[in-house]
């Protein structure tokens, strides 16, 4: 009898985060000028491919999130394993020829690249917050300048621009339906991408050993440990993961530009990425959330922001429009929880 109550506040949770969205995008619809074409296909193909880098890696701070921790490095592991994707397929004057003779191993090692690079970013997170006991805001300032720094030593603080083989080779086509023969004409691959790790993650986080280790770590650090759940190892994994969705992140922002390496790309983005996984219903406190809330929570920030610059906001409303919403549902956040208590 107690579950019924508890299934039923889910699936109220649930309709709400979902109403808030079609309210997010009704209010653009309808007061966008139309001729800015914010419901246009155009438009909603834009909306796919910011969603898609966002989503992304959004999947790997809610569980960072719900293990009690915080990633301020996802935006500059997510510019590194950029310029790490246009660095393996950019080798020089052989590159062409490599291009040409491996379109399909040379850009699989390219994404091999830049998930080991952010994956390493996560190992280094996880186990300095876990040997060092130093809170992770702190750590995580602290990789997310120098992964920074290394995207702009790698890249030589300039744009890295492979050969143009590479705009036909799949890794380049990801995010455009137009180009591509293996998906739904309106969809492109990276968004099924997308919705193929969410569901997977969603399985994992509920169905695996390790993925009740990470809900219990973030409930209660103390009580886990009693339990037999080995908290080092476990918070260095959710980091490792939380490195690999930014990675996979990372190759989507690569295809989003063009097939071009920026490593001034992605700044605030790990803003964005938290954001997406709060408003979906993770806390901070840890112990909670919802891969399904993620992606609502990812559709809500991408819609504001891009109904923001349809409508012609300055960069200071958006920023402060975005911020209110933070604060907004950590303060839902807290005040459920205090309900709860």
């Amino acid at each position: 009898m107690s579950a019924l109550p508890k299934k039923s506040s889910r699936v109220l949770t649930l309709l709400g985060r979902l109403a808030a969205l079609a309210a997010v995008y009704a209010f653009f619809a309808i007061l966008t000028p139309a001729g800015k074409g914010f419901t246009s296909d155009a438009n909603t193909q834009l909306m796919l491919q910011d969603i898609s880098v966002v989503a992304m890696a959004a999947i790997g701070m809610t569980i960072v999130i719900i293990a009690g921790g915080i990633d301020l490095s996802a935006g500059s592991a997510i510019a590194l394993a950029m310029i790490t994707t246009a660095y393996v397929l950019d080798l020089g004057p052989e590159g062409n020829k490599l291009v040409t003779a491996h379109p399909v191993l040379l850009p699989l090692g390219a994404v091999a690249a830049a998930i080991g690079v952010s994956v390493f970013i996560g190992f280094l997170n996880g186990a300095l917050v876990t040997w060092l006991r130093i809170v992770p805001f702190i750590i995580t300032l602290g990789s997310m300048q120098m992964a920074r720094g290394f995207a702009k030593l790698v890249a030589n603080e300039q744009n890295i621009y492979p050969p143009a083989e590479v705009q036909d080779l799949w890794i380049a086509r990801l995010l455009d339906p137009s180009k591509n023969l293996y998906t739904w004409p309106f969809l492109p691959v990276a968004v099924w991408l997308v919705i193929g790790a969410a569901l997977f993650t969603a399985l994992f986080l509920r169905y695996t050993r390790l993925g009740r280790h990470i809900f219990a770590l973030g409930s209660n650090e103390k009580t886990a440990v009693l339990c037999g759940v080995p908290v080092a190892r476990t918070k260095i994994l959710v980091y490792m993961i939380g490195g690999l969705f930014s990675g996979l992140a990372g190759v989507l922002f690569f295809a989003r530009l063009g097939a071009i390496g920026q490593p001034t790309e992605a700044i605030g983005y790990e803003l964005f990425v938290i954001a997406a996984a709060v408003i979906g219903g993770a806390s901070l406190l840890g112990g909670r959330g919802t891969i399904l809330g993620t992606m609502i929570g990812a559709l809500i920030i991408t819609i504001l922001r891009n109904g923001g610059v349809k409508m012609g906001w300055p960069q200071y409303t958006q920023e402060i429009v975005m911020g209110a919403v933070i604060v907004v549902a950590v303060a839902i956040d807290n005040l459920r929880q205090r309900g709860r208590t």
